[in-house]
């Protein structure tokens, strides 16, 4: 008599079928649909929000209240690459091609980056969060984010910035609208392969010359300087102090490490709680895991989907981190003290470099 056996289920199918559940119940809810009348009331909000601000410059000219037009400037760029962050995930359009050209005008013609060099660097960032050699939100610099990344232990002034990175951390973010920019530059008149290259620079340039004319024109040298750092410190503060407290200081996985997705996006992640005003602040982007999740879910439906995947999570013993945005901060800071110390050369005394460099 022959005997029927079923094949039990290996635990990779299980995790495949965890997240092929939890996509059906997110579809069920109506939380995959567009939101075209959100996304259209909100570019004609900053639309104004920007007309009012250029305005306002005009009619001030010569005035150092023009520093607060350049404080407000960075905090409405930085709603408006939200917008285009959203449309770069094909949250906005159903049509692939309308969602590419609109995050391509946002960061190109309204915030003078380069669309083509954040999307390739934020791809891979959501394909493998956290995991070294493949996230390049991870990748050791100026600071030390993965110690295990590192050819060599930092030695003498790299080392002694390093055991501090993390209280230098945020005043450095004071730099990070330049570095938007350079990067963006860099990237649009390099050698590597940009789709539609020729309208990325033409925006690029039309954006930053313009931009740069227009303060020139209005103010004196001096103003004008301060106008501009102003303007690119705190909108490199804005967005540094946003998507820091997403990742940093969560697990960092090693580059041969298998992980199914949804475990993957879930544990390398940290939503951020405190309501409709972090929700505004960050663009949605306190709901980050969700966000991992769905990257492709309109931004007003990450906050309905949230008690769905955190019920989800905790049915299957996934941890789920959450916290205030203060206390990430205080997380960032600390994990990057502690990244900073595991990246020091442990042979550093006097003595022992003496005797080593003698060897």
């Amino acid at each position: 008599m022959d005997v029927l056996t079923t094949a039990q289920p290996t635990p990779q199918d299980r995790q495949v079928s965890d997240f092929t559940a939890l996509t059906r119940t997110v579809r069920e809810a109506g939380l995959l649909r567009r939101r075209h009348g959100y996304y259209w009331s909100r570019f004609a909000l900053l639309n104004g929000l920007l007309a009012g601000l250029v305005t306002a410059m005009v009619l001030l000219g010569d005035s150092w209240w023009q520093l607060a037009i350049a404080a407000g400037l960075a905090v409405v760029l930085g709603q408006v690459m939200f917008l285009g962050h959203d449309a770069a995930h094909r949250q906005i359009f159903s049509s692939g091609r309308w969602n590419d050209w609109a995050s391509l005008v946002v960061a190109n013609l309204y915030a003078g980056m380069s669309y083509g060099w954040w999307q390739h660097k934020h791809s891979r960032h959501h394909a493998k969060p956290n995991q070294v050699g493949a996230d390049p939100d991870i990748r050791n610099g100026v600071l030390v984010f993965a110690p295990q990344g590192l050819e060599k232990p930092r030695t003498g002034l790299r080392a002694w910035f390093a055991a501090r990175q993390g209280w230098l951390f945020f005043p450095l973010l004071l730099l990070e609208g330049l570095n938007l920019h350079v990067a963006g530059l860099r990237t649009i008149f390099g050698r590597q392969p940009v789709r539609r290259r020729p309208v990325e620079i033409a925006l690029v340039l039309l954006r930053l010359g313009g931009g740069l004319a227009l303060v020139l024109w209005l103010m004196p040298l001096g103003l004008a300087a301060a106008f501009l750092a102003v303007q690119l410190g705190l909108f490199g503060l804005y967005m540094g102090g946003v998507f820091a407290p997403n990742h940093k200081g969560m697990p960092i996985v090693p580059p041969d490490s298998r992980i199914d997705f949804l475990r993957r996006q879930v544990i390398m992640s940290r939503n951020v709680s405190g309501g409709r005003f972090v929700e505004e602040l960050t663009g949605g982007l306190n709901f980050q895991i969700e966000h991992h999740l769905f990257p492709s879910m309109a931004r007003p439906y990450l906050r309905r989907v949230r008690p769905i995947v955190r019920e989800f999570c905790e049915s299957r013993s996934i941890p789920y981190s959450e916290t205030t945005l203060w206390r990430s901060y205080g997380i960032v800071v600390r994990y990057l003290n502690e990244a900073g110390l595991a990246a020091r050369d442990p042979f550093q005394c006097p003595l022992t470099l003496a005797y080593r460099s003698a060897r």
